[in-house]
């Protein structure tokens, strides 16, 4: 799908050339199709930025929750990010070989350890901060105080609907 740019646009950079093609069969959903190049994008955007501090996309929210509620059953976690425990269980795995987090014992529960950050990890608490500050800035450029608010506002009412849709039992006919 060549489209021609102008030297103005190539310039400034402002160009409306989606990245993905829209195909055919999707016609239907285009909101769902943005959603999905947006997403796509983010995460790799994301994953630029975590690279240079060492982490994976995903593995910053585990610790972002390890931060703020301090140590943490791994089922617990799963439930806290919506995650399935094969995920998960890989996940802890890679941030305890960095060293960001380390397993002990649950003191309550006997067949159940705790994942807790390091000290490690709080130095690098900084750096994730900073890379999601990064990340904003780049997903919402030119977006006035009133764009940005607008946005999340209607980021957040896609998010509901979906949640609504999940919590309703599926019709076989229909689907969800």
């Amino acid at each position: 799908m060549a489209e021609s740019t102008s030297e103005a646009e190539r310039d400034s950079g402002a160009t409306d050339r989606k990245t993905v093609p829209v195909p055919g069969a999707a016609v239907g959903g285009p909101i769902s199709h943005a959603i999905f190049r947006l997403a796509r994008l983010h995460r790799m955007f994301a994953g630029q930025l975590l690279r240079r501090i060492g982490l994976h996309p995903g593995q910053e929210l585990v610790m972002m929750h390890l931060w703020e509620l301090g140590p943490q059953r791994q089922i617990d976690l799963v439930r806290l990010m919506d995650s399935d425990a094969a995920t998960m269980t890989r996940t802890v795995r890679r941030l305890e070989q960095a060293g960001f987090v380390r397993r002990r014992p649950s003191p309550t529960d006997k067949r159940a350890s705790l994942i807790e950050p390091t000290a490690a990890s709080h130095a690098l608490r900084r750096e994730v901060e900073r890379v999601w500050s990064q990340l904003e800035d780049i997903s919402a450029t030119g977006f006035s105080d009133d764009e940005r608010a607008d946005a999340l506002a209607v980021l957040e009412r896609l998010e509901q609907n979906l949640v609504r849709a999940d919590a309703r039992p599926a019709d076989p006919d229909t689907g969800p």
